[in-house]
């Protein structure tokens, strides 16, 4: 593991902090582990929110504190939370921190643990929510940036997403958004075992659907046995995702659908397909109904003019380490260095950009080994270009495609892989290294003092 998880003294508030929050915060000091009355956590939280000016949270006591419901900061302006070591837990499936009004926030020193236990088989959302473990949510109104910094901060064994910093207008369902952008710097962060409890919770996930676009730094940080993606960073509208991550690991997610489960309620023959006036819709298997959260079994009928069915297949969804989307005007820009993607349910990395915008990734240092599809993908299926650098990275052993860069619109690909290494990468056809042009643009790949063992696959490309 890259990050290492140490809480500082309540009064080690960062330059970041001071200069967000200026000198003119209130402070408040929490005195007490108890869960509320005078110089509790909580009572600092109603203060502060009632408080029409930014706020300095002091843990001043040492210890765990238990909750009974959820803490919230109901207030529009910044909020800094300094603790001192402390670990915040409950034994009920609720949002551990709730910041319900797009204030920004930084927390530091501080620890969130739910009650655990979940699976898709005990399930946190049936009677209600699932709980999170540090929620934020941007009202519709909002402009400029929502700032999000967390500093050594564990959170771990939620149902829901660990941490969620969501503009949307619809809470988990999404909808539309605001015009603010997305600003999140995570530091020696560990999200792990959350997201059991619901489908589609991830590690950290950003949801941005208005004109804004999402910032994303972590650096020591670890996200690890998410039940979705360790990380989702969805842009849904125009605007850009950036991503820079260094000396950071994604372990071992994407198993909430899990297949020993699931896959005694898939058909018997999981796909076919047929001639025209052959097979009609109803004799075909129809949606699963009876499993344990029916959303995790994809059903997918591709129909002849005539409405008979040409094919269909069922499959199980299971998420990633890391998964960026961008579906707008807006580009998708990212740097990893010294990262390692294991383990994880389907690709490692998943970049896809279905707009006019770009993909510009850079991956120096990384290793990619043992996911069950590919090592990393780039798509970019609009009008845009994916430029890719790969340098003293690897993809061995994982189930699908070792690397993908696949433009399927009229835009360029250019990719540079340099010292690089890639075997035993098993998607049926031995390729390491897969690089396509589908359309009417170009494509160069470059290769040099690499050992591409399981073979490069390129497609509309010149390949130097």
């Amino acid at each position: 593991m890259h990050s290492r998880f140490f809480l500082g003294t309540a009064l080690g508030l960062s330059m970041m902090a001071v200069q967000a929050f200026g000198q003119d915060a209130q402070t408040y000091i929490v005195t007490t582990n108890a869960d509320s009355g005078a110089g509790s956590l909580r009572a600092a939280l109603d203060a502060a929110s009632a408080a029409n000016t930014s706020a300095r949270i002091l843990v001043a006591v040492e210890g765990d504190i238990a909750i009974a419901s959820s803490l919230t900061y109901s207030g529009t302006q910044p909020l800094d939370i300094a603790g001192n070591s402390n670990l915040i837990h409950t034994d009920l499936n609720v949002t551990l921190l709730s910041v319900p009004n797009g204030a920004d926030l930084v927390v530091t020193n501080l620890a969130f643990r739910g009650p655990g236990g979940f699976s898709v088989e005990n399930r946190g959302d049936l009677d209600g929510p699932a709980g999170k473990g540090i929620a934020i949510a941007v009202p519709t109104d909002r402009t400029g940036d929502v700032t999000l910094a967390l500093t050594n901060v564990r959170v771990s064994d939620v149902a829901g997403h660990g941490v969620h910093l969501s503009d949307c207008s619809i809470a988990d369902d999404c909808g539309n958004g605001s015009a603010a952008g997305l600003d999140i710097t995570l530091t020696n962060v560990v999200i792990e075992n959350v997201g059991h409890g619901r489908f589609d919770a991830d590690g950290f996930r950003a949801d941005e659907r208005g004109a804004g676009s999402i910032m994303f730094r972590a650096t020591g940080s670890d996200f690890k046995s998410a039940g979705a993606d360790g990380v989702e960073l969805d842009e849904g509208d125009h605007g850009d995702v950036s991503a820079l991550i260094s000396n950071a690991s994604f372990i071992d997610n994407g198993n909430y659908c899990d297949p020993a489960v699931f896959g005694r309620f898939l058909p018997a023959k999981v796909e076919d397909e047929f001639k025209n006036d052959e097979m009609a819709q109803d004799a075909i298997p129809g949606p699963v109904t009876n499993a344990p959260d029916n959303r995790c079994i994809e059903r997918e009928v591709v129909l002849y003019r005539s409405g008979f069915v040409a094919e269909y297949a069922f499959g199980i969804d299971l998420d990633d380490g890391i998964d960026l989307d961008e579906a707008g005007a807006g580009s998708i820009v990212t740097s990893m260095l010294n990262v390692i993607i294991s383990g994880n349910r389907d690709e490692g990395v998943d970049w896809d950009e279905d707009g006019p915008g770009d993909i510009n990734a850079t991956f120096v240092k990384t290793e990619a080994f043992d996911n069950i599809d590919d090592g990393y993908k780039m798509s970019e299926a609009g009008t845009g270009s994916i430029f890719g650098m790969v340098d003293m990275a690897s993809a061995v052993t994982n189930g699908g495609k070792g690397f993908v860069f696949e433009e399927e619109n009229s835009g360029n690909v250019v990719v540079t892989v340099t010292r690089t290494r890639t075997s035993q990468n098993d998607d049926g056809d031995d390729t390491g290294l897969e690089v396509v042009q589908d359309d009417s643009g170009t494509g160069l790949l470059t290769v040099t003092d690499s050992q591409i063992a399981d073979g490069i696959d390129a497609a509309g490309v010149i390949v130097n």
